[in-house]
């Protein structure tokens, strides 16, 4: 654990200099610095909404999101737009337990591939103030910036503060956390100034071109997930594929998830509901199902019980959140084209010699 006396780099307009944090710092008994991690909780003035992280890391929601997701490995394993340079294949023969191995360490890196971004309550401002020194009034015409440098120190955990030139100490706000831990501590592929990509007539433009999969996992490297702008940027771009109904560009990657649980969490789940009934996939309505009642535990789903009856339970939901819409009668039809199937599929099985029971008459 770093201490007041940890050696750190000042950065002083253009001067760099090495001083002792303590020395500079605590130069009035009134001082008070307090490590706590990521800010978020500082302040008294947190926002009242929900906080969707509770039920977004609960274990049964993970597994639901998990399944709706999907497992395409030809979706999983595809080339990335990240300009890195593709390895050349490599072709080997293996024993039937070395082919098991490889496959099972395929299924642990989809795993890892598929790991969703987290979905947390946004983080609020930093105002903290450690203290104010009116003789320094006019000392500088540059701001100091403090940071602790040490080693294995989480980034959201690192101690920054700035000096104003006014003598007020204060934590550095995130924009100022975010460019000092990226000159010392640099993340990969993670730009010093929000990219112009992000900027809403660019990100317009990018969304017409429906790269959605880029921008999300670029945002994922370029932001926080408590980021204000990170959940502007990916909220939007959800918003922007239940709008066009391209929610299956998203399936099999580590996005799907937190677009559905977006959805879900703000009751916005009718078109996905509608799609799903239209390509026959009843198992996800069933999952979806799940998931709201998880999220919105209100009184009127607690009579919702799942007995083992897909259709069943679908058509219970929709009289209940969809009495009016057009989902309805597409289910309707979806349950006739079920009775037709059955039917035909009866007469073919009678044509055959067999009756219901697959015994021959």
């Amino acid at each position: 654990m770093a201490g007041p006396n940890v050696p750190i780099l000042i950065n002083c307009g253009k001067t760099m200099v090495l001083r002792s944090l303590g020395s500079i710092l605590l130069n009035s008994q009134s001082t008070v610095i307090t490590r706590f991690r990521g800010f978020s909780t500082a302040s008294a003035e947190l926002e009242q909404e929900r906080d969707p992280s509770p039920f977004f890391f609960n274990k049964e929601v993970q597994e639901l999101l998990k399944s709706m997701t999907g497992r395409d490995y030809q979706k999983i394993f595809r080339r990335r737009k990240d300009s890195r340079r593709l390895s050349t294949p490599e072709y080997k023969f293996m024993t039937e337990k070395q082919l098991n191995e490889a496959m099972l360490e395929a299924e642990h890196e989809a795993e890892r591939l598929l790991q969703m971004p987290p979905v947390i309550k946004k983080r609020s401002d930093i105002t903290t103030v450690l203290s104010k020194d009116p003789a320094l009034q006019g000392y500088r015409k540059s701001k100091f910036v403090f940071t602790d440098i040490t080693f294995g120190v989480e980034n959201q955990d690192r101690l920054i503060v700035v000096r104003e030139t006014d003598g007020t100490l204060r934590h550095a706000n995130w924009d100022e956390r975010h460019r000092m831990n990226q000159i010392y501590f640099p993340v990969d592929g993670r730009d010093m100034t929000m990219p112009k990509m992000f900027e809403k007539e660019h990100l317009e433009e990018v969304l017409k071109r429906k790269d959605y999969v880029f921008i999300l996992d670029r945002a994922c490297i370029q932001m926080d997930p408590d980021d204000p702008a990170y959940q502007e940027v990916t909220q939007t771009t959800y918003n922007c594929i239940d709008k066009d109904g391209e929610w299956d560009v998203l399936k099999s990657t580590r996005h799907f998830g937190p677009m559905i649980f977006h959805l879900a969490w703000n009751k916005n789940i009718a078109n996905l509901f509608l799609h799903n009934i239209k390509n026959e996939n009843l198992k996800d309505n069933v999952a979806l199902i799940h998931l709201y009642q998880k999220l919105h535990p209100d009184n009127k789903y607690n009579s919702l019980k799942y007995q083992h009856d897909d259709i069943k339970f679908v058509e219970d939901f929709i009289d209940i959140e969809f009495p009016k819409s057009k989902i309805f009668p597409a289910f309707r039809a979806y349950k006739e084209l079920l009775e037709e199937r059955k039917k035909l599929e009866k007469n073919i099985k009678k044509a055959h010699g067999y009756d219901d029971e697959n015994v021959v008459l």
